[in-house]
């Protein structure tokens, strides 16, 4: 018994650890690795990176959502923000956008463009890393619509790898934190989660892949982490580096 301390079992089943792997590389292969690894940030659910008030919901929604765009290197592209009710068309098949696809102090888009539709939960205001993530997850969809080739897996989990795709954009910290609410309590509460995918155990596997591939060490994580997901975080780090994960 005293040796079966040092085997300890895989955090995740191995087919879901290789599909995050495997999601990652696509990741890289797609999206600009020189970019991920020079301009990429760990995006951090704090005040320093989403600064600023606004007197309204709607415009709390617009600074936050200013920021992920900025943040994820897709400010230029022709994103419009639609309030609750308004009349989301179908975004293009085809996004038209000049490379880079992600870059900092990029012109913005030519303006006859067709816009691309993000909507809010105005309520998600008083959740804010929900509303971060799920921008974040619209902006990775639209990203993804730009591959040449299709995510590993299933159609059916393009959503899920969309996730990824949002977590190799910096948001990972608010995917893991985010993807779990529960939902007892007061029946007036005006707070919401958000619809999460990838389970809060896989999205913060991801955030380790993230912060291997750009060798961030766990003390610029776990103070932002959940409590209860930091001992996972930090064994998926140490499991990520022993599997030699390629960085180039």
């Amino acid at each position: 018994m005293l040796f079966n301390w040092f085997n300890k079992a895989p955090l995740l089943e191995e087919a879901s650890t290789q599909w995050l792997l495997q999601s990652f590389s696509w990741c890289k292969n797609h999206f600009d690795a020189d970019f991920f690894y020079q301009q990429t940030p760990l995006v951090i659910p704090s005040n320093q990176f989403f600064p600023g008030r606004a007197d309204s919901v709607h415009g709390m929604a617009e600074l936050i959502f200013e920021r992920v765009k900025t943040y994820a290197g897709m400010a230029h592209w022709p994103f419009e923000l639609l309030e609750p009710g308004q009349c989301a068309l179908d975004a293009p098949l085809q996004i038209q956008i000049e490379d880079p696809l992600r870059g900092t102090d990029l012109p913005p888009a030519a303006a006859d463009l067709p816009r691309l539709p993000v909507q809010y939960d105005p309520r998600q205001i008083n959740n804010p890393e929900a509303m971060i993530a799920t921008y974040a997850h619209a902006l990775a969809y639209y990203l993804s619509g730009t591959a040449t080739q299709p995510p590993p897996g299933d159609p059916e989990h393009h959503p899920h790898a969309t996730e990824v795709l949002a977590i190799f954009m910096g948001f990972g910290l608010m995917f893991a934190n985010s993807a779990f609410t529960f939902r007892g309590g007061c029946g007036s509460c005006q707070t919401v989660g958000r619809a999460a995918y990838l389970s809060e155990f896989e999205a913060t596997y991801a955030l380790a892949i993230f912060c291997v591939l750009k060798e961030i060490p766990p003390r610029q994580v776990t103070p932002y982490l959940k409590k209860h997901l930091r001992g996972f975080f930090k064994r998926a780090m140490r499991e990520v580096s022993v599997a030699n994960i390629k960085t180039s």
